[in-house]
């Protein structure tokens, strides 16, 4: 990354835990800042219910402009049961599908790993997740979300699963890129014994990995992924697969790591990036400092890595978190007797500490 470049980042807190995490994050990246001399322009924007609240809108233009001009979007989490009983198209979460769609982040990447700390976290046996390493590449801009025609009735209602070529190109490229960093292997996952547009992503599948020769590609069926990784998540590297399958597999994958409030992810298109933690708003936990910024302060570490190419101080940002793990500092989320619980901040001051160590 260009020390003397100005980075303009665009700053959306969201809604519940999404402003506090979102604080403990940007104590971490003025570290980063000072510490590697980078030079971060911050433009802070409304989405969510709180831009319902003031604007009537989950995302207005202006705001999606802003994110346009930026480098790189940072946004904590959005929605909460004070909107739920909005309709539909005018709910909180329909900020993201406007971000994913004005910006073309047509691929969503979700990592796996499991920290050792942690192992004992998960709900499956410590012996079937160490050394777990997966990269969950979804395709995002496309399929039964955004399929038209959609229909809502008193006696029926339908969506469109469709996916065209150019959709389909785009994202196993990604796939296969990510793969020969990695352990270069890609489980591209359908449902092509039932769907012709899962045939479809297949036969396209295969026409990419043509060139990709040094890549292994097997295919798999949806339901057969989801037994998988909770039998053996160890055989999988990178997973290429489509909107609503994705969102289903990232969501098991979480349970590998012990707690959503661990995962960080990554939205990103030919041009745009977007950054943010898996983990939802949290409202009953808002407000109390307790929520914890782990997953917000390693989406900042994806940032550093995909958009920047800043492998060595994402390698640096991910060895602090770990550290800070290993010594036994937690989060309330994740304690067990004896941990030594931090508040938000308190959490993102141990990482900084750790930090600027190296």
């Amino acid at each position: 990354m260009d020390n003397q470049k100005t980075i303009t980042l665009t700053i959306l807190p969201g809604d519940g835990i999404g402003s506090e995490v979102m604080d403990a994050a940007l104590l971490v990246l003025d570290a980063i800042s000072k510490k590697k001399g980078f030079n971060f322009d911050l433009k802070h924007e409304l989405a969510g219910g709180v831009s319902i609240d003031k604007h009537n809108s989950p995302l207005t233009d202006s705001v999606l402009q802003t994110c346009y001009d930026s480098d790189a979007v940072l946004l904590g989490a959005l929605g909460g049961p004070k909107w739920d009983d909005l309709p539909h198209d005018q709910k909180p979460e329909m900020g993201f599908l406007k971000l994913r769609k004005g910006l073309d982040l047509f691929a969503n990447l979700r990592p796996a790993i499991p920290f050792d700390a942690l192992l004992n976290a998960s709900s499956l046996k410590k012996e079937v997740i160490k050394d777990t390493n997966i990269m969950i590449v979804r395709e995002l801009a496309g399929g039964i979300y955004f399929g038209e025609p959609r229909s809502y009735g008193e006696e029926e209602a339908y969506n469109t699963l469709r996916y065209n070529r150019h959709e389909i190109e785009r994202i196993s490229k990604m796939a296969f890129e990510l793969a020969k960093a990695r352990s270069g292997k890609v489980t591209s996952v359908d449902k092509a014994n039932v769907l012709e547009s899962s045939q479809f992503w297949r036969d396209q599948v295969r026409k990419i990995h043509s060139q990709y020769s040094d890549i292994v590609l097997n295919d798999m069926l949806a339901d057969n992924a989801a037994m998988q990784l909770v039998r053996d998540p160890r055989q999988f590297d990178v997973i290429l697969t489509q909107n609503l399958f994705g969102d289903i597999l990232s969501d098991i994958t979480a349970m590998i790591t012990g707690s959503l409030g661990m995962l960080p992810s990554a939205s990103i298109g030919s041009k745009h990036a977007m950054y943010e933690p898996v983990h939802g708003t949290a409202p009953e936990i808002a407000g109390k400092n307790i929520a914890n910024p782990i997953a917000m302060i390693a989406s900042l570490s994806m940032m550093l890595e995909f958009t920047f190419k800043d492998t060595k101080t994402s390698q640096e940002l991910d060895r602090s978190i770990s550290q800070v793990l290993n010594e036994g500092m937690r989060t309330q989320d994740i304690a067990q007797a004896g941990d030594n619980v931090l508040k938000t901040q308190e959490m993102a001051q141990a990482i900084i500490d750790v930090f600027l160590s190296f």
